[in-house]
């Protein structure tokens, strides 16, 4: 059994701000949000995911990075504005698009998701925590608090 990580304000960067607070899901491939998350319900419809069917919606996903396809941001923004998106996002690798969706939504809609990219070495202890582990995010403009 793996132990939670501690709660931190690492190496870890804020490129969007927000709060979150949700069950894990960690993925196991980057995911492009457009062609591969139904916005109406949350749900991974990328046949060839590892995590095909999985439901992001109100979770805190640990993914590598998103894959492609600028209009991945437009299907975040939408996701968030119907209630359907990762109640956070947090990745080992920064994704502009994701950020943009993020942006888009807080401008929009007044919505905030928290858009963080992880160091590796807490990226790391993240993809080894199960699925449903209860997070907290809180990202600020300059430091990252992550409690697990």
């Amino acid at each position: 059994m793996t132990s939670e990580p501690a709660a931190s304000a690492t190496q870890s960067r804020t490129l969007h701000p927000g709060q979150a607070h949700g069950p894990l899901l960690v993925l196991e491939a980057p995911l492009s949000l457009w062609g591969g998350m139904d916005p109406t319900t949350g749900r991974i419809t990328d046949e060839h995911h590892p995590q095909y069917g999985a439901e992001l919606a109100g979770r805190v996903v640990v993914l590598p990075s998103g894959r492609g396809s600028s209009s991945s941001s437009s299907v975040l923004a939408e996701a968030i504005r119907g209630g359907t998106a990762p109640a956070g996002l947090l990745l080992a690798e920064p994704d502009p698009i994701l950020v943009l969706g993020a942006l888009a939504a807080a401008e929009l809609y007044g919505l905030a998701v928290p858009v963080v990219q992880l160091d590796p070495a807490s990226y790391t202890s993240y993809t080894r925590l199960h699925d449903g582990v209860w997070l907290t995010v809180r990202a600020e403009a300059w430091t990252v608090h992550l409690r697990g």
